[in-house]
């Protein structure tokens, strides 16, 4: 799950609260409070608050709302690499790189959103406008996702990708300037329902506010993957994208319903001009009058942001200094969210490639998410409430700085802990031919042992039976392939060998074969399994095999491979060889996750078909519990790096400029992605355990950068500052008041 959500921003220290005694009312009653002379200029004024247990009734809806938009948004992206890469049909590297260019968008939009609530529209009608467009957006991508809709001539194939390529852009820059445009207003309007002096009762409200995006997150994450792995569909029945972003799309919907409905308890502020603007428009006339000063004649200025003076006030001056200070220790930070936000992409291609059997329990690929999900609720409270204050007793003076820096080292160590497993998956999986090699596999179908001379190898097969490995092959050294039996001749097979791909060469006599190209170069993709099937029936059949169907099978042909989830399958054969007593229906073997077999079909004496079925790909291996560790040290580095940093820069913040640093904060969100985005764009890479050492090793060079950069900050209190500059001015107002008040009255004679 994204920490960098608003999991800590305004709210950074939610776990660090006292308990509040609730007032008498609160404890016998909700009563309408009212709004007295806390009433600000709003867009709609409300004669009074409706409170319960002395929290306003509005925020109900909002926690309500939050929860829904976070199961939409963490629902959709759980499964969105996936759908690239299944659906669309890119490859591993293109579908990372657009997943993680959706993600940066998703976290620079942040600063439009904050532009529009402030000068424009105010929170509460940013946040509708912006809902609505987030909820086309997820009916956009959800449309996309129906393989029908251009599939033309029913062969479960979308006839047109490109449609459903535009579609899905479109849906995600919707949703990404939804999202993105809501997320600075949403819990600051939340914030704003409560009166001063509820200070405690806020705090509590922005903890609650943090479990229900953990909540949505958790959920969202276990639920869609299971809607995904459902077949549906009108003509053939496939991987149930539609469903799967469907229902994400009906909770924002259900999300912008709720916050409709508490439209009439909420306290709505009118926009009140925007410090973002007025602070690039400080920072860009300080630099361009140095620049204009740049001769010797002019004295230097002890601070750059100095020669704003000419048109900014000292006080605004001096803020923008507090927060450039923290935005200078922002520049190395891209390189945590870098690997953080590659749960949802490469650590989720990873899992594809092992098994996710666990006992009688199967969880699919993308579920491995909610691992996060689950260890931030357990986590955060454990080190706020056990692992702090032990490291406080034994006397370690443990910086807000020193914590940021140990949660990159360990983040660093969780992709350690990947390339490690990453080793491991190598090790188990096949071998797929490379640029100008072939593969090929004998499959004997005879009723008698072949042998096939290859030209630096000779295999005999027995009668229905296959070689246990495809030999690989040069394709300039295929000169000839020869097949011979006992007592028969030689004959050479005649085929033109396509390079890069697998073949099966089909032999029931020596001058009985057929060459048939394998349509799979890689493990069968999101943890399922190929099925493909060869008839040795003299005549056609056909095969319907869970809702699947392979038609017109000749005979002595083999088909392609078609896709199914794990577990046993049913499937039904029909021939006109069948006799009519024999049975017609079949049980798969149990499929386990990432395989490929070959059913071959004969007929027996009596009339009646036998199965038989040959592993060309083995089932994967390596079990995702060994995900588990590096999940948790990423967990472990998001507690103490992001909730930490966003307490810091909250706590280092002018009171009218935390809104820019959180701005600032997604931006490294955003161009950490962009990092991801150019690595796997280069894709120079080919060892993904190599890339994943990468990552590691860069983010521990910049650790040591950010160490060496916390050592020279100085922690300062904003407030304080801020009250030096109410009392000079005070002091100044009243020594101008003096002064005239010492002035003696001006008489015309004296003129």
């Amino acid at each position: 799950m994204d920490s960098s959500d608003p999991k800590g921003g305004q709210y950074g220290n939610a776990f660090r609260f006292k308990e509040e005694k609730p007032s008498r009312q609160a404890k016998s009653h909700c009563k309408d409070k009212p709004l007295g002379d806390r009433r600000r200029t709003s867009a709609t004024a409300h004669p009074a608050i409706k409170s319960c247990f002395g929290y306003p009734l509005s925020i109900f809806f909002i926690l309500v709302n939050e929860f829904c938009e976070r199961f939409s948004y963490y629902g959709m992206r759980a499964i969105l690499v996936l759908y690239f890469r299944n659906f669309i049909g890119w490859d591993d590297n293109l579908s990372t790189a657009i997943y993680h260019t959706f993600v940066a968008l998703c976290y620079l939009t942040p600063i439009l959103g904050a532009l529009i609530a402030d000068s424009w529209l105010g929170k509460f009608k940013t946040i509708i406008s912006l809902s609505i467009v987030y909820t086309i957006g997820q009916a956009v991508i959800s449309v996309s996702s129906i393989h029908d809709l251009t599939d033309h001539n029913h062969d479960g194939t979308p006839d047109s990708i490109s449609v459903h390529v535009v579609l899905s852009m479109i849906g995600l820059v919707l949703i990404a300037l939804g999202t993105g445009g809501i997320k600075p207003c949403v819990s600051a309007f939340g914030g704003d329902q409560f009166e001063e002096g509820q200070e405690k009762r806020r705090n509590r409200f922005f903890s609650i506010f943090y479990l229900a995006i953990n909540a949505g997150s958790l959920l969202s994450t276990i639920i869609t993957p299971i809607l995904r792995v459902q077949q549906c569909g009108i003509h053939s029945q496939q991987a149930c994208y539609p469903l799967a972003f469907g229902v994400p799309a009906a909770l924002m919907a259900v999300s912008l319903i709720v916050f409709i409905a508490g439209s009439g308890m909420y306290k709505k502020f009118q926009p009140q001009g925007n410090i973002m603007a007025k602070v690039v428009k400080c920072i860009g006339f300080a630099v361009k009058n140095r620049f204009r000063h740049r001769s010797k004649e002019f004295p230097k200025r002890e601070h750059w942001l100095d020669w704003a003076k000419e048109r900014y006030d000292e006080r605004l001056i001096s803020q923008i200094k507090m927060v450039t200070r923290v935005m200078f220790l922002y520049i190395p930070l891209p390189m945590f969210w870098a690997l953080f936000d590659q749960q949802g992409s490469r650590w989720t291609l990873q899992a594809t490639t092992m098994t996710g059997r666990f006992g009688a329990i199967e969880i699919q690929p993308d579920q491995m998410q909610t691992v996060n999900a689950i260890l931030i609720v357990i986590m955060v409270p454990i080190v706020d409430a056990v692992a702090y204050p032990l490291i406080a007793k034994c006397g370690l003076n443990f910086t807000s700085l020193k914590k940021m820096t140990v949660g990159m080292f360990l983040a660093s160590m969780a992709f350690v802990a990947a390339g490690i497993v990453q080793v491991e998956i190598d090790k188990t999986l096949p071998v797929f031919p490379q640029g100008n090699q072939v593969q090929i596999q004998v499959l004997n179908i005879g009723n008698s042992s072949m042998t096939v001379y290859f030209p630096e190898e000779t295999v005999t097969v027995d009668q229905w039976s296959q070689t246990d490995d495809f030999l690989t092959i040069e394709i300039d050294r295929l000169r000839s392939i020869n097949i011979s039996s006992p007592g028969s001749s030689v004959t050479e097979v005649s085929h033109e060998f396509e390079q890069g791909h697998r073949h099966t060469l089909l032999v029931w006599a020596p001058s009985g074969y057929r060459v048939v190209k394998d349509g799979l170069n890689k493990k069968p993709e999101k943890g399922e399994n190929g099925i493909r099937f060869v008839n040795t029936l003299m005549g056609t059949m056909s095969v319907e095999m869970s809702g699947k169907v392979y038609e017109n099978i000749a005979s002595r042909d083999a088909t392609e491979y078609q896709f199914f989830p794990s577990g046993t399958k049913s499937f039904t054969i029909n021939s006109t060889e069948i006799a009519q007593e024999c049975p017609r229906d079949f049980q798969s073997s149990n499929l386990d996750f990432g395989s490929a077999y070959t059913y071959v079909v004969r007929r027996e004496g009596n009339g009646c078909l036998e199965v038989k079925h040959f592993e060309d790909i083995p089932p994967n291996t390596v079990s995702m519990a060994l995900q588990i560790p590096q999940y948790f040290l990423l967990t472990c580095g998001e507690v103490v790096f992001s909730i930490t940093g966003l307490e810091f820069s909250y706590s280092q913040a002018p009171s009218n400029m935390k809104s820019v640093l959180q701005a600032g904060w997604l931006l490294t969100v955003a161009f950490g992605n962009i990092i991801v985005l150019i690595v796997a764009g280069a894709g120079q890479i080919s060892k993904q355990w190599a890339e994943y050492i990468l990552f590691a090793a860069l983010l521990l060079v910049v650790c040591v950068i950010f160490a060496i950069m916390a050592q020279f900050y100085t922690y300062v209190n904003p407030a304080e500052i801020e009250a030096q500059f109410d009392e000079d001015e005070k002091k100044k107002k009243a020594g101008e008041s003096n002064l005239y008040s010492n002035l003696e009255p001006v008489s015309q004679t004296k003129m």
